[in-house]
Parts: structure tokens; sequence; C-alpha cells
């Protein structure tokens, strides 16, 4: 089935509304974004969506419970990686897809990692933006990130994280309470050994200019098919609509393909 882009559809996982869109036909390229960000913002806006579909490719991306259009608890437990893992591969059974790519940004990486290792017959291929190594040493210090997120006045808030994010919350006009739920719970790191398990071929792209995901090449180098590829002179912020990224990965899924 052919929807419009702009259309947001529905469905129920775990006793939480999760929203998506769904764009395209040929093979499913499920996309799972960021802490703070949306579907939409992560990869509508971003012409993702687009630039997936117009090779060829089925564009799947969720809104992670917290986010977007989806239901937004307030309980810590509720976010773990393993849990929007879920969501992930709940999303694929109620579109009847057997197998898809994944690619998540930043937080989404982490949960595609999970999805990787938890229901490994479901995931094609990989592709972890904005997170390389940090995905098993951690990216840095959350909580300041969450006492911005729960300050009342936005202007109080003097570390530099903590404002980036705070900003981005307000701005995707997000619920801010939500996200700090999730800040800490969504976290959870990968050891370097099970990394070593995720036999997918797996593409990791970083911004050069990127201070919170760590090397990318470090974190391929931890998986029997992984490569890397930098992006240049992009942060964390403005790798997610890169050319040079989305060349990348148009070049990594055409040589991966689900047959």
């Amino acid at each position: 089935m052919v929807v419009n882009v702009n259309e947001v559809r529905y469905f129920e996982h775990d006793g939480i509304k999760l929203a998506y869109r769904d764009e395209g036909q040929g093979e499913p390229v499920l996309l799972i974004h960021g802490f703070a960000s949306s579907g939409m913002v992560n990869w509508l806006n971003p012409g993702w969506i687009k630039t997936l579909t117009d090779a060829g490719y089925r564009a799947i991306a969720i809104d992670n419970r917290g986010h977007g259009r989806s239901d937004k608890p307030h309980d810590r437990e509720l976010y773990y990686p393993s849990l929007m893992a879920a969501d992930a591969i709940a999303l694929l059974d109620h579109l009847n897809i057997e197998k898809a790519h994944v690619m998540g940004y930043s937080m989404g990486a982490r949960i595609s990692a999970f999805a990787a290792l938890e229901h490994s017959t479901r995931v094609h291929s990989l592709v972890f933006g904005g997170l390389g190594i940090g995905m098993v040493t951690g990216a840095g210090d959350w909580d300041p990130i969450y006492e911005a997120l729960l300050a009342e006045d936005a202007d109080s808030v003097t570390h530099p994280r903590g404002l980036m994010f705070r900003k981005f919350a307000d701005q995707t006009k997000s619920d801010r309470f939500a996200l700090a739920a999730c800040v800490i719970t969504s976290k959870e790191l990968i050891p370097a050994q099970a990394m070593g398990m995720i036999s997918q071929p797996a593409l990791v792209a970083v911004g050069t200019k990127d201070d919170i995901a760590g090397d990318a090449q470090e974190l391929a180098d931890l998986m029997p098919n992984g490569s890397a590829v930098d992006i240049p002179d992009r942060d964390h912020m403005l790798a997610v609509g890169d050319k040079v990224y989305k060349q990348a990965v148009l070049e990594f899924l055409k040589e991966h393909p689900i047959v």
C-alpha cells in the first residue's frame, strides 16, 4: 500500500499508541530517529524519505515512544532500548514485513543495535548514524540534559549540551517530562563483545565535528561486517541531512540487497 508521506498512521504495541509514516515501494528501510526528535524532524524534513523513495525504497519512519505523535509516558522504566527496539519490530509485524534494512540516528542507532541483537532475523542490514564508539563507551554525561529538560525556564540553563537539547526540545514542541524520563534509561550501553555478535552488514556514519557520537571506525571495527564513513565538517545536529551521508547510505543499501 502506498500512502502520502504527510499521512501519519498509528498502531499499538505494549499498550502504547505509536505513530509512523510509510511511503514508497521496494525494499523496506525502517527509520528510527534520535532523542528529542521525530520521524518528521529526523527523516521527513531533511529529505531522507524523498531520497530513499526516489531511489526505489520503501521508507518507514516510526515515532519512538515519548516522541513525535506517539504516546508520551513519563515513567523512565518504559524507555530502555530493548523496549523501543521491540516497538520498531512490532511495526514491521503490523505492516507484514519479514525483514528490513534498519537505519537509526543517535539514540535511534542504539535502538537499531538492540533490534539487531534481539530480533536478528528481522534486520537485514544496519546504518548507525550519529553514534560511533559511544554506543559502547558512553556518549558523555546526560545528567545535565535531564536537568535542562526539567528546568522551568530555559534561560536558566547554562550547560552547553543541556541548553542545546533543551532548545531542540522546545523547537520540536516536545513533552519535556517524557524526554527527561527517556534520556537516562535510553542510554543503556552495549558491551563490545555484544557488538561483535552483530553479523549483518553495518555502516557507521558520524560527522567529523560530532562531539557526542565517538569514533565511527572504532565501532565499525567491532563488527565482523562493519564499515565507516566520515561526514565532513558536520556536528551531531547538522550531519542528519548531509549529502555525503545520504550518498554513502544509498551505495551501502545497493551493495546489500534483500534477496
